[in-house]
């Protein structure tokens, strides 16, 4: 049997997987975590097999949960499950230690299928994001500029390009508006840029969102 721990900061969300999984015969959602915290907490009272992880949730993003679980946990499968697409974080994810990454509009099918092959020590792309890796590999030295960027960084450039304000952006990451302000100015000066008009250019023509 495969024991299921689901973060996300949605209930609705919570119990749509809930009601997927229990179709299953070999997976049970063992515990649910609403945010960072309680994941950490979770793990540190039980043992699950896989993680299912959202990226975006209040306070500290999956990024950083997930580094937190390699580093004290670097057995443990974790499957991260965004509504962003796979261009804006997948690769990210992957490369912190991730063994999969769905988007929400997922099949599924496509998410049970994920659960199995990650569990049993798998990893799990698309196909679509294994092109895109294919293609990287095979371009190694042209490294895009957003590269550059810390997780946090990017996920900031993301939502300016999106049209957040730096006061929008604070209060959905629990962060001050003044360090949001700070990663604005970091990675500004990292992608050679001088304001929120050419972020949000360079996010269009990268495909980025």
């Amino acid at each position: 049997m495969i024991k299921l721990l689901v973060a996300d900061d949605h209930a609705i969300v919570r119990k749509g997987i809930e009601q997927i999984i229990a179709e299953m015969p070999d997976i049970v959602v063992a515990g649910e975590a609403r945010n960072g915290q309680e994941v950490m907490e979770k793990v540190s009272k039980d043992d699950y097999d896989l993680i299912l992880l959202d990226i975006s949730m209040p306070g500290r993003d999956g990024l950083e949960v997930l580094k937190e679980l390699k580093n004290q946990r670097p057995k443990l499968a974790v499957l991260m499950l965004s509504m962003y697409p796979e261009e804006q974080y997948a690769i990210r994810a992957l490369r912190s230690g991730a063994a999969g990454y769905l988007t929400k509009e997922s099949a599924p099918d496509e998410l049970i299928a994920a659960i199995r092959k990650v569990s049993s020590g798998g990893k799990y792309i698309s196909s679509s994001l294994a092109e895109r890796l294919a293609h990287k590999l095979g371009n190694y030295s042209d490294k895009p500029l957003h590269e550059q960027l810390s997780d946090r960084e990017y996920q900031i450039m993301i939502m300016l390009a999106g049209g957040k304000t730096l006061t929008e952006i604070a209060d959905e990451l629990s962060l001050s508006v003044k360090t949001i302000s700070t990663y604005r100015t970091r990675l500004l000066a990292k992608m050679r840029m001088k304001s929120n008009a050419g972020i949000t250019r360079y996010v269009i023509e990268n495909k980025l969102i």
